[in-house]
């Protein structure tokens, strides 16, 4: 891990970081099945499916459990079949219209079933009733890539409504106003501080209008919140400490774009600026086995310094907003964590690695 670096309003690291203009958004799939929490869903469901369909001609409870047992094992290898067939051909199908999509995903559970039939017939030797099991294989995967479908449609919406709100955010008049006038202050007797600021300005605006993808290297989060904070310091002076602790091994995660952002800027208006003898504020990212954490802490104002406005407690909207984009790209795989901690505000995030 490296040490704690200061803050400087060109890192180095900034020239060597990919675009995010080059980066390519990926096609819509409706074969979003790689997730962790997909899998485990539609194994419940199918699961669920076979535990209702057992209990026609079940005796008792015990002969439910032997019939649900060996649907169990007829269905299941089937079931992660499709899901693991679908996850590696996600690029390749998402060339294809959504129609296709859908018809690949009911044939292919057709043949799933036509699998879990033949896996029933050599546990149970009997007639196989193979047209049965691929309908009911067809209609299973029907179902579940009605589930993905609306999944991939919920992205949608939250990134659209995610980035009006940060668009939003990025051009509060105070916060221009406040950028323009600490630039003002610095040309006469600062030129080269100045056009840093205007230039950090330029790039936040830039990041904001322009197209972005469905998720970028968690290094370019970075680099986009070092530019705001960078603004910042120009305005708040010593008053803001900020301590950065970054591992370079945790840069590759994905991550959806502004995400970092509203929560350093979140840290700024709730801790920062309240407080009259200054706040510490620090970002640290770390890799942990196939696991990166990204860590904002801030310090409180004091019970003098939250009496003002700038102190008042904000409506969590920004934090929902990272929280459901979080959920959306990452499911179950992405933690978000937020709250007082040992007399610090602090918010975890903890997603997949590269």
């Amino acid at each position: 891990m490296q040490k704690p670096q200061i803050l400087s309003t060109r890192p180095a690291t900034a020239a060597a970081a990919p675009s995010r203009h080059a980066m390519a958004t990926p096609s819509a799939s409706l074969y979003d099945a790689c997730h962790t929490g997909v899998v485990l869903r539609a194994v419940l469901f199918v699961q669920a499916v076979l535990a209702v369909g057992a209990l026609y001609g079940a005796d008792s409870t015990l002969d439910w459990l032997m019939r649900l047992a060996l649907l169990t094992g007829g269905a299941l290898p089937a079931t992660l079949a499709w899901l693991l067939i679908g996850c590696a051909a996600q690029h390749a199908l998402a060339r294809l219209a959504a129609p296709l999509q859908q018809a690949a995903g009911v044939l292919l559970g057709a043949l799933a079933g036509l699998g879990a039939c033949a896996v029933l017939v050599w546990a149970n030797p009997a007639p196989p009733p193979w047209l049965a099991a691929a309908a009911s294989g067809a209609l299973l995967a029907a179902v579940l890539v009605a589930a993905l479908a609306l999944r991939a449609r919920a992205r949608l919406p939250a990134a659209t409504t995610a980035r009006l709100t940060e668009l939003q955010a990025r051009i509060r008049p105070h916060f221009l106003f406040n950028t323009l006038n600490s630039a003002i202050a610095l040309v006469r007797e600062e030129p080269a501080r100045a056009e840093s600021l205007l230039e950090d300005l330029s790039d936040l605006f830039r990041q904001a209008l322009v197209e972005q993808a469905e998720a970028v290297p968690l290094h370019e989060e970075i680099e986009l919140a070092r530019k705001y904070l960078a603004i910042e310091q120009v305005r708040f002076g010593a008053r803001m400490r900020v301590q950065w602790q970054l591992d370079p091994q945790a840069g590759g995660a994905r991550v959806p774009p502004l995400l970092l952002q509203p929560l350093v800027e979140n840290a700024v208006k709730h801790g920062v600026e309240p407080a009259r003898d200054g706040a510490r504020l620090r970002i640290a990212t770390e890799l942990r086995g196939a696991r990166v954490r990204l860590t904002i802490t801030n310090t409180l104002p004091t019970a003098s310094d939250a009496a003002t406005p700038a102190g008042t407690r904000g409506h969590g909207i920004a934090q929902a907003n990272v929280r459901d984009r979080l959920r959306l790209l990452h499911d179950v795989d992405g933690d978000f964590r937020a709250g007082v901690q040992d007399g610090l505000y602090r918010v975890r995030i903890s997603l997949p690695a590269a």
